[in-house]
């Protein structure tokens, strides 16, 4: 019939029926039959088991025709302080932003948005922190991650809670979230186990001018995380810089003699002075170490050279000790045996057997006088 529409609304549908822009009609499930001779009417479908209701005049039609929609749209409008937690038959599927306006048909599901004020409590709550962050790959997990400041401060750390540049709280071993909303929220973690440092390829100049490379370790750790946190930007950076100053300043007033004669001298004065300006920062400097003194090429030949005429000359030394100290033995024995025949006679025996031993065959005559006539002259008479 000419004018006549006819609209069939299935059961999971509401539609909006318009005449001259103007909302005038919930329809309900079923077949709708209209007069429309002017062509004034226009329809907008909705599916219901999607529950939110999107249209661009969305706040205008909650104001205007409340009492037209009734018990089927429920609508939110947020604050800018506030946000909302969106629950469809008890299900978490969503998280509204602050100043949020959101419109849901409520015949298909159960709809629940719970709100919460972040003026001032912009924690997330521990039972909710779990839910939003444990079912990784699911449409909430990828919300919260867009909604929630989520950090893992693990043991022996102590996480920096800042808040728009301020630091806020110290944060101990454990699980935190924060909401994202109307603040900037920055979570640094700091190590406070026992690390090291190593201050590597330091090309210094000796008092005498000679070219060193040096190689120094250190061990700190943090002992104040707020002094560490608001007085430092980095710390390690700060502990390199500073030993690298105190070396050159060890080295720099030395000659390359007193260093290498005591090497632990720049361990121990580079130490004293870095550890009372650590300790101000919140840091606690425990060893120090200089791992290698490297020479240049010209100057360890040179220095090898040294060393290995002053062992020479020590070896010397010892050899002509050794050679005095036998000259004054033999020189002792001498004088003891001039005014002592019978010891003399004994030596004399003493040689004979050394000789004698040496010869594989002998054959004597006149017995032991004759050997003693024929081999050894002996310069006194014989003992009687």
């Amino acid at each position: 019939m000419l004018g006549l529409k006819k609209i069939n609304v299935a059961d999971n549908e509401r539609v909006l029926m318009f005449r001259q822009n103007r909302l005038e009609q919930v329809l309900q499930p079923g077949e709708h039959k209209l007069f429309d001779w002017k062509g004034e009417l226009a329809f907008t479908h909705y599916d219901i088991t999607k529950p939110e209701l999107t249209h661009h005049l969305g706040r205008f039609l909650i104001t205007a025709y409340q009492e037209l929609l009734g018990d089927e749209v429920v609508s939110f409008d947020l604050k800018d302080s506030q946000i909302g937690l969106v629950y469809f038959d008890g299900k978490l599927v969503n998280i509204l932003a602050p100043n949020s306006f959101r419109m849901y048909w409520s015949k298909a599901v159960n709809i629940e948005v719970k709100v919460l004020d972040i003026s001032e409590n912009y924690t997330v709550p521990k039972a909710l922190l779990a839910q939003l962050v444990r079912n990784k790959g699911t449409v909430i997990y990828q919300v919260g991650l867009n909604s929630v400041y989520y950090i893992e401060v693990p043991d022996n750390h102590v996480g920096l809670l800042k808040v728009n540049g301020k630091l806020e709280k110290l944060l101990k071993p454990g699980n935190y979230g924060y909401w994202r909303f109307n603040r900037n929220i920055e979570v640094n973690r700091l190590d406070c186990r026992l690390q090291n440092l190593e201050v590597s390829g330091q090309e210094i100049l000796t008092k005498d001018r000679v070219s060193l490379r040096i190689n120094l370790s250190a061990s700190y750790r943090i002992i104040d995380t707020e002094k560490v946190a608001t007085l430092l930007k980095n710390h390690s950076e700060f502990l390199y810089r500073e030993f690298q100053l105190a070396l050159r300043e060890v080295v720099g007033t030395r000659s390359l003699d007193a260093i290498l004669e005591d090497k632990d001298i720049v361990n121990q004065v580079v130490e004293k002075q870095i550890k009372a300006k650590a300790q101000a920062y919140g840091l606690e400097v425990v060893d120090v170490g200089v791992k290698d003194i490297i020479l240049p090429g010209d100057m360890k030949s040179i220095l090898n050279q040294v060393v290995e005429a002053q062992k020479a000359a020590e070896a010397n030394l010892i050899k002509r000790k050794e050679e005095t100290q036998a000259t004054r033995s033999l020189h002792n024995t001498a004088k003891v045996m001039e005014g002592n025949p019978t010891l003399m006679r004994l030596k004399e025996l003493e040689v004979l057997e050394r000789v004698t031993g040496k010869i594989d065959h002998m054959t004597v005559y006149g017995g032991l006088e004759g050997i003693m006539k024929d081999m050894v002259k002996l310069t006194g008479d014989l003992p009687k």
